[in-house]
């Protein structure tokens, strides 16, 4: 169903795991990945992504390096370059918008952990997100950036986990109550009992099925909204 493409990022050149659904056209959505890089649970998010009909493309932040261990990821994340990261997903979705697979002039962004603040990193630099949907964001990687998010111009869902040690209620109230001041659409849900990484069905020792399916349900629904039709805002 996927398979690994080339995209122009700035001058330089980007990679990414693209999935196209079996119709071979639909909305167009960016995949973020945590940070264990483009591994193989990020590639089946946007297969299944396919499945329900999006055209899903989730380009690799690390270039190549991938790993399992803890230490190893968080190494990966403290050298990761932020602007290079927000040229390569700018130049990721824009590619993806102006494709011919695309249903829409603007495309949705979805990330996991460290891959959740860059989205919401991403959708401030740039309105061809229409929609965001960080999962238990790590704010931590954006932090330095300051990242305005005022700037968002699409419509963004969080989902939060009230055990996860990534961020706090008041940390959580207080970007989402920033969002809602600028104007944007904007719904956070908590997951009670579910920690960080609830989704990551490869990860059994955090995967919660229930919770997991009901957000995966909500971003589906909410995607298909804010994507039916999708021209840049004036």
């Amino acid at each position: 169903m996927g398979e690994m493409v080339d995209f122009p990022s700035n001058g330089q050149t980007g990679s990414g795991y693209l999935a196209t659904p079996a119709s071979g056209r639909g909305p167009g959505v960016i995949v973020i990945q945590e940070y264990w890089g483009l591994v193989l649970h990020i590639r089946d998010v946007c297969d299944r992504f396919a499945l329900a009909g999006f055209v899903a493309l989730a380009p690799d932040l690390f270039h190549g390096r991938t790993t399992r261990e803890p230490d190893e990821a968080g190494k990966l994340l403290m050298e990761l370059q932020l602007d290079r990261a927000g040229r390569d997903m700018l130049g990721a979705a824009r590619w993806l918008a102006s494709n011919e697979r695309t249903a829409g002039d603007r495309v949705g962004i979805v990330g996991f952990c460290m891959g959740g603040a860059l989205a919401l990193y991403a959708a401030s630099l740039s309105d061809v997100f229409a929609a965001v949907v960080p999962f238990y964001p790590y704010f931590g990687v954006t932090a330095a950036a300051r990242p305005d998010l005022t700037k968002i111009r699409g419509a963004v869902l969080g989902h939060f986990a009230t055990e996860d040690g990534a961020y706090s209620p008041d940390q959580v109230s207080a970007v989402e109550r920033q969002l809602r001041d600028a104007g944007v659409d904007v719904e956070f849900v908590w997951y009670q009992g579910a920690d960080h990484a609830f989704f990551n069905d490869a990860r059994p020792e955090v995967y919660k099925p229930e919770a997991s399916q009901r957000a995966w349900d909500q971003t589906v629904s909410f995607l298909r909204k804010h994507l039916a039709a999708t021209p840049a805002p004036v």
